[in-house]
């Protein structure tokens, strides 16, 4: 049984980047603001024109509209925190916050992972087995993937909270990182911290390593598939429909995989470098997801060319309209 919540921390205090001295809080604070805002435009368009464009709702556009609330999620989740630590000077996050955001950390990673599985399986029957891809894949089917996704992801994030929350805190409320998540905040308890991050550190390599062993299978299976096409061109197509979200799976899990390995093999590295590793894995994917379907996905980009040019014809029309007059 958990222990009583005797703890005396009422609050804890993010350090960001630790050793950043603080002539640069201003410079970080903007490019972080700088990154938010992109985030928040590059997804909200990707979402606008699924919303406006009837060529797109098709199972892999279904699945990228997934991807991009998650993004739009965790970004809102951590981001705007960590700006005003430097912008504003306040890095303090009361107690219970701190753990609302861990849960929401968690809980949108996870989702992220199980999307991921999706865009995986999308690309691995439309290659592998392309005649039965309308049948498995329908809108009805990817939206039952899509909610169980979301409502399965729920189960070791609230797992996480409960077990951490009622334990004491009465060391240091100090979060050497950006955000709350489970490592940082449960190093501060007062009591043995195993029989707690053991159960935790499993549940991350389920959500992560599941949908990664799948991932691999499937791209495995794609490239086995694309070299028995005779055709050079034929080959081509095929890897070029599915290296779009190929990059945007090694942004995701390369990174993570890395920092997991380096810590159960013995590689240390400063927190400096292990919070820009995480923060780069962590918002850099949600950021650049959005150009990448815009410059690969054909049918994303003629919709954003579309939206595009029904916005600039106008104008021009108007502009003559009103020289002629």
């Amino acid at each position: 049984m958990p222990e009583r919540n005797h703890s005396s921390v009422t609050e804890f205090i993010l350090t960001g980047f630790p050793g950043l001295h603080q002539e640069y809080y201003g410079l970080v604070s903007a490019v972080l603001f700088f990154v938010y805002l992109i985030t928040l435009i590059a997804n909200a368009t990707v979402i606008f024109l699924f919303a406006t464009n009837h060529s797109l709702h098709k199972p892999m556009y279904y699945i990228i509209l997934n991807l991009s609330v998650c993004d739009i999620l965790f970004s809102t989740t951590t981001l705007p925190k960590i700006i005003s630590r430097y912008w504003f000077q306040s890095g303090s996050i009361s107690f219970t916050a701190c753990f609302i955001q861990m849960y929401f950390v968690h809980y949108l990673g996870s989702v992220n992972s199980f999307i991921l599985f999706q865009m995986a399986l999308d690309r691995y029957l439309a290659i592998c087995y392309p005649f039965r891809y309308s049948l498995v894949l329908t809108k009805s089917n990817i939206l039952i993937l899509s909610i169980t996704a979301w409502i399965i992801s729920k189960a070791f994030p609230l797992m996480m909270v409960i077990r951490a929350y009622p334990l004491p805190y009465c060391a240091s409320n100090i979060i050497t990182h950006c955000f709350c998540d489970h490592i940082g905040i449960t190093v501060l308890t007062c009591t043995d911290r195993t029989p707690y991050a053991t159960p935790a550190f499993t549940a991350a390599m389920v959500v992560l390593l599941g949908p990664l062993a799948f991932i691999i299978f499937s791209y495995c299976s794609i490239l086995i598939a694309v070299y028995k096409i005779a055709n050079v061109q034929g080959r081509l197509k095929s890897l070029s429909t599915c290296s779009t979200q190929l990059i945007i799976i090694s942004l995701y899990f390369l990174p993570r995989c890395f920092v997991y390995l380096a810590q159960n093999v013995g590689i240390t590295f400063s927190a400096d470098v292990r919070i820009v590793i995480i923060m780069l894995y962590s918002l850099a994917p949600p950021m650049i997801n959005p150009l990448i379907y815009c410059l690969r996905a054909k049918d994303m980009r003629e919709s954003l060319l579309k939206q595009f040019c029904k916005r600039i014809v106008p104008r021009k029309a108007q502009v003559a309209a009103i020289s002629n007059s």
